[in-house]
C-alpha cells in the first residue's frame, strides 16, 4: 500500500504542476458571481452580503456534512443570523441549492469557454478535454456537486441548468467540427452520439481522479502519469474509426 500511495501522491503532484504551468496558457479568471473559486476560499470569512453569505455557507455544508445536510436553517445557524433571515433571498433550500449549482455550471461552462482555440479540430477535442479535466481537478467540490448530486427540480428552477446545457452545446460543436477531419464511415447520423461518447470518458477520468480506488490497484507510477494522456488518444482513435455495421434486429419465434 505504501508504494501504491507513493504512485497515487506522485501522479497528484504531477496534475497539480501542469496545473500550475497550464494556467497562464489556459485563460481562465475567476467567475465574477461565483464566491469559492479557490479551495481556500471556503475557509475565509463569509460575505458580508447575506445573499452572496448563504452561497459561501452552502458550499461549506455541502463539503463538510454532504447535500443531504444543507438546509436554510443551518446556514442561518453557521452564520449567526436569525432562521427567517436566509428567506429573504431563497424561499426554501433547493432554491438555495438551485442557485449553487447555477453557479458551479456557468463557472464550468465559461471555463471550457476560455480554453485555447485550436486550428485542427481534434486538437481543439483534447484542448476541451483538458479543460474538462483541468475545472474537475481545480473544483472538485463543484465538479462533484454538479455531475454526482441529486439535484432540485428542473422545471421548478429553470435557470439552473442553462450555463449547463451551453456546455453540452460547445462539447457538440467541437464533436461536430470533426467531420472535416474524417472520413464519412467515421460519422454517425447524430452527432450528439459521439459528444456523449467523448462526455463519457472525460467523466470518467474525471471521477476515477478523484476517488480513493486506484490506490487499491497498485498501479506503477508510470501507468498512472500516463492515464490521461492514454484515454485521449485512444478517445481520439475511435472517433477516427469506421463506424461497426449496425447489428440486425433478430426476431423471436413464436
Amino acid at each position: 500500500m505504501r508504494d501504491d500511495a507513493l504512485a497515487l501522491n506522485g501522479f497528484m503532484d504531477l496534475a497539480a504542476r501542469w496545473l500550475v504551468e497550464a494556467a497562464p496558457a489556459a485563460n481562465v479568471v475567476p467567475h465574477p458571481n461565483w464566491p469559492d473559486t479557490h479551495p481556500m476560499a471556503r475557509k475565509s470569512d463569509p460575505p458580508r452580503e447575506l445573499r452572496e453569505a448563504c452561497i459561501h455557507e452552502a458550499l461549506a455544508v455541502i463539503e463538510q456534512q454532504g447535500v443531504e445536510a444543507l438546509s436554510l436553517r443551518e446556514v442561518a445557524r453557521r452564520l449567526g443570523v436569525s432562521h427567517q433571515a436566509p428567506y429573504r433571498h431563497y424561499p426554501s433550500r433547493d432554491h438555495l441549492l438551485a442557485e449553487v449549482v447555477r453557479r458551479a455550471f456557468a463557472a464550468f461552462a465559461d471555463h471550457l469557454d476560455a480554453r485555447p482555440r485550436e486550428a485542427e479540430p481534434f486538437a481543439d477535442l483534447h484542448a476541451m478535454g483538458r479543460a474538462y479535466l483541468d475545472y474537475a481537478l481545480r473544483h472538485p467540490l463543484q465538479y462533484r456537486l454538479i455531475f454526482g448530486t441529486p439535484l432540485p427540480d428542473a422545471e421548478a428552477h429553470p435557470e439552473m441548468l442553462t450555463r449547463g446545457r451551453y456546455a453540452f452545446a460547445l462539447l457538440e460543436q467541437a464533436v461536430a467540427a470533426l467531420d472535416a477531419a474524417r472520413p464519412a464511415a467515421a460519422r454517425p447520423a447524430d452527432p450528439r452520439l459521439d459528444a456523449l461518447h467523448v462526455w463519457s470518458v472525460l467523466h470518467g477520468l474525471a471521477s476515477i481522479a478523484q476517488t480513493s480506488a486506484l490506490r487499491s490497484l497498485s498501479l506503477p507510477k508510470p501507468v498512472m502519469v500516463a492515464m490521461q494522456e492514454h484515454a485521449m488518444a485512444r478517445m481520439e482513435e475511435s472517433l477516427r474509426a469506421a463506424l461497426p455495421a449496425p447489428t440486425p434486429v433478430r426476431r423471436r419465434r413464436r
